[in-house]
């Protein structure tokens, strides 16, 4: 779908956005904010962060912003009241984190999920869709273990009708999103800034890679589309970490009045938990996956349950997959590739991108 047509779905509506001041809820946010929406609400624990978006949006009466936390059930209920949607961003999403701090990961990211479930039924909301990670996928660290039982918890939530509720549950899944805090990009940034050393973990690892702007328009797209249970996927291209050192201090350096050759990448191995390669789907899902032009479609497992939901959308020509879609396995984006990439929109700094346009 086009951006605009994706926006021009929500007029009228009122969403709710958990985590709206991070870096993928706040895109979401802002994108909503182009939109002629009835309402707003950004939902934070970070009161700092919480702070700038209100300020950033002071002038739209119909944003509003609210401090709480998402463990925080009862809050979640008042919050969500009146919503015709929720999205679910709030999460710990730093893999080395929450292999020091499990509990944390599993209070947040698996029992928070929980609480949005519960108080978007109580609150009667039309649709809630929860932001996942390809990390989920063949799991080998908390983080991603506790983001594949969100999903798991979402899908499941449709099949349970408490009081009367028709809330329609769904999760999406996508990859590292370029630009996102704590993410490689800005992280090799400072370090090319600070000529060097870049401190790369493997030359062989392998990332699906995509901007901010579209890891948000997926969601905002998935909401438009969802029938009740699924996983929306999209197809990203694949960048080879080491391809995207080289290409960033070939680019940066001079920006920064560094020279590309002084600057040292040095290898430090993998972090614990962290993969060579991440899947977009399982073995065991491809049997249920739908695969459209720009996204993958996995389905419910319990069919009997959701046999009453026909998975078709929008006339969209359905197909099935064969594979589970590897990073190590598809073709790697080209330095070329890579230079426009960075060009994007929040990739890199405002600043930066600037003086490479």
């Amino acid at each position: 779908m086009l951006k605009k047509d994706i926006l021009d779905s929500f007029k009228g509506k009122r969403v709710a956005v958990t985590g709206g001041a991070g870096t993928v809820g706040g895109e979401i946010v802002k994108l909503l904010s182009s939109a002629d929406l009835s309402e707003i609400r950004i939902l934070d624990n970070n009161e700092t962060a919480l702070y700038d978006a209100e300020l950033d949006y002071s002038d739209i009466p119909h944003i509003r912003t609210f401090l709480c936390d998402i463990s925080h059930e009862s809050v979640l209920r008042e919050l969500f009241k009146n919503m015709d949607y929720v999205i679910h961003s709030a999460a710990l999403k730093h893999v080395p984190f929450c292999e020091v701090m499990p509990a944390e990961a599993i209070n947040t990211n698996i029992l928070g999920v929980q609480s949005v479930i519960n108080a978007a039924r109580t609150a009667n909301v039309e649709k809630v869709m929860f932001t996942s990670s390809d990390k989920a996928v063949n799991p080998t660290n908390v983080m991603g273990t506790s983001k594949l039982m969100g999903e798991r918890l979402m899908t499941a939530a449709n099949a349970l009708s408490v009081n009367g509720s028709q809330t329609v549950f769904a999760s999406t899944r996508f990859g590292n999103v370029a630009g996102s805090a704590g993410s490689v990009v800005p992280t090799f940034s400072k370090q090319i800034a600070n000529g060097g050393p870049i401190t790369l973990t493997d030359r062989e690892m392998s990332r699906y890679i995509m901007s901010l702007e579209e890891s948000a328009l997926l969601v905002l797209e998935a909401l438009t589309l969802v029938k009740g249970g699924e996983v929306f996927v999209t197809k990203m291209p694949v960048v080879n970490i080491a391809d995207l050192t080289e290409v960033m201090v070939e680019t940066l350096a001079p920006l920064f009045d560094q020279s590309a050759e002084d600057i040292e990448i040095k290898i430090i191995g993998s972090r614990p938990g962290e993969k060579m390669f991440e899947e977009l789907i399982t073995d065991e899902e491809i049997r249920r996956t739908i695969e459209l032009e720009d996204l993958l479609v996995v389905t419910p497992a319990a069919r009997n349950i959701y046999s009453s939901i026909e998975y078709v959308y929008d006339g969209r020509e359905p197909r099935p997959v064969d594979r589970v879609f590897n990073s190590s396995k598809e073709p790697l984006m080209n330095k070329d590739e890579i230079r426009e990439f960075l060009l994007l929109p929040n990739v890199l700094r405002e600043e930066l991108r600037k003086k490479l346009l």
